[in-house]
């Protein structure tokens, strides 16, 4: 009885695993679909494809900023953080 149920116990599994593989291949080859879709996009439309054109684009700003927005605009802003303080709450 016990060898039955350990095969039983390894036959299931075996096909959860084999699901599982199936699931991950799918996940894959919809990724790799949908990154080339995006590279064909860029390339039609003139752009450059990466992570730095893509982060930057993202970062423009689409509107200008409403007088008396919470930003202040005549401040310049500071582009890059190069350092933090930091301290211990007890």
């Amino acid at each position: 009885m016990n060898i039955i149920q350990q095969t039983l116990r390894a036959a299931l599994f075996l096909v959860l695993a084999f699901f599982g593989l199936i699931m991950a291949l799918v996940f894959m080859a919809s990724t790799v679909l949908a990154i080339g879709v995006l590279y064909i996009v860029a390339r039609l439309q003139g752009r450059p494809f990466g992570v730095k054109a893509y982060w930057a684009e993202r970062r423009r700003p689409t509107m200008p900023p409403r007088p008396g927005a919470w930003a202040r605009t005549d401040t310049p802003r500071r582009q890059d953080v190069t350092d933090i303080e930091m301290r211990e709450i007890p």
